[in-house]
């Protein structure tokens, strides 16, 4: 299936089938917590995937069988300064906004713990598929310190206000099949089936209009926080847009001739 390995200090980004890559946090040894280091490792990758016109689709997650990630490096965050921590804080916020506002769809395969950070980086991705030994959590209070990469403001929208400051106050840990319940998990798989699944939904993807997929992407993401007047007005001005793609001659003509569309 792997066509092309690159190798970082601590990721795997592998060239799958049909333009699926898959981006690992490889730092086992530490359940792939996210330092300083890591973070612009996965800024160098974004760099390289947003100039290769051949990805359709991004999956990302954590290597062994522990964790997806496990949080930020408390041991590197323990030593920042307050104005320390806020650059930290906007330079991974900045990150996962980037893997947020991809023009390809996002996977996020959580084998694991995802804690604090990693959490917040399942949350900046398209879709969530877990495995059963899955467990969330934003622990940050008992650390005394907030959330630093968009975790206060990405799982309200997720799961509602009320349960998501319950989660951000208590630091309460919860497990997959509760957290596909209150719907910040869109599938649950066992854990040897997770890669396979996520491939799936991968090559599904893939073999969609890339523009249609990069322009719902936007209004799904730009619509909600917008009246829904608004909102609608925008849906009628991308609507208009997909009309300028040669996608949509693709899609229209191969549904009146019958047959499967192939977009380029």
């Amino acid at each position: 299936m792997t066509n092309k390995t690159m190798c970082f200090d601590n990721l795997i980004l592998e060239s799958l089938e049909g333009g699926v890559y898959c981006l690992t946090i490889n730092r086992p040894k530490v359940l792939n917590s996210l330092n300083q280091a890591t973070l612009e490792e996965v800024n160098q990758v974004l760099d390289q995937l947003d100039m290769n016109k051949a990805v359709r689709v991004l999956l990302i997650t954590g290597a062994g069988e522990k964790a997806f990630v496990a949080g930020a490096d408390i041991e590197e965050m323990s030593k920042l300064s307050a104005l320390e921590a806020k650059v930290f804080s906007h330079f991974g916020q900045s990150v996962l906004r980037r893997i947020e506002n991809a023009d390809f769809p996002v996977i996020a395969l959580v084998n694991g713990f995802a804690l604090g950070g990693g959490c917040e980086l399942a949350l900046s991705c398209d879709f969530i598929l877990a495995s059963e030994n899955a467990k969330f959590a934003q622990p940050e209070i008992n650390l005394g310190i907030t959330p630093g990469f968009g975790g206060s403001q990405r799982l309200p929208r997720l799961v509602g206000s009320s349960m998501a400051f319950e989660l951000l106050s208590t630091g309460r840990m919860i497990a997959a099949d509760e957290a596909q319940r209150l719907g910040l998990v869109n599938h649950l798989y066992p854990q040897a089936q997770l890669m396979s699944e996520g491939m799936k939904l991968a090559t599904q993807l893939a073999g969609k209009s890339r523009t249609g997929l990069k322009l719902i992407k936007q209004l799904v993401q730009r619509g909600q926080d917008v009246p829904l007047d608004n909102a609608c007005i925008m849906e009628s001005d991308q609507f208009a847009l997909s009309f300028s793609s040669p996608d949509q001659t693709e899609g229209m003509t191969a549904f009146l001739e019958k047959r499967s569309a192939i977009f380029n």
